[in-house]
């Protein structure tokens, strides 16, 4: 897929920001993996401090999908980390956006695939299995459905309700 700018997704659908068909993220997340920018359509997962339901996600094909974790914004352990980043390489995930916490940054950064989270945390999450896959989710100020696509680059991530182009 080819990458398109999200300054210029903004700049060619000023209709679809006004309407809240296009909407930006809070610029709150760091930034990781070899893919500095990525897109796809979206996956959503909500969980608190367990990451069984991601690995499980992850485990599927990705096909060129993205995979946005509500993790409620905690900063107390990861949701993701090496094992999980190369999961999400090997399955063909173009990207992973985590409300929450990362870890084995090193290993993350030299997997190809994009990676948003809102920073590190070497503590290991609970494995419980508990949380909601495919829901709404909240994130940085936005409303995240299933099935919209994400856009992601150096200047910020945009949900649109459908595919763009520019």
């Amino acid at each position: 897929m080819a990458a398109i700018p999200t300054a210029e997704v903004c700049d060619t659908n000023v209709s679809y920001l006004a309407n809240g068909d296009l909407r930006v993220l809070q610029p709150i997340f760091q930034s990781y993996g070899q893919r500095r920018t990525f897109s796809g359509p979206v996956v959503t997962l909500k969980v608190f401090e367990d990451n069984v339901l991601v690995r499980e996600l992850l485990e599927t094909k990705g096909e060129g999908r993205v995979l946005v974790i509500d993790g409620g914004g905690s900063m107390r352990c990861a949701l993701v980390g090496g094992n999980l980043g190369q999961l999400a390489q090997n399955m063909g995930w173009a990207g992973v956006v985590v409300n929450g916490c990362i870890r084995d940054v090193d290993e993350i950064n030299g997997c190809d695939i994009g990676v948003r989270a809102l920073g590190p945390n070497p503590v290991k999450s609970n494995k419980k299995g508990i949380g909601e896959k495919y829901v709404p989710v909240h994130i940085a100020g936005t409303l995240i459905r299933d099935g919209e696509w994400l856009y992601a680059d150096s200047d910020g991530i945009l949900v649109s309700k459908s595919e763009l182009s520019i």
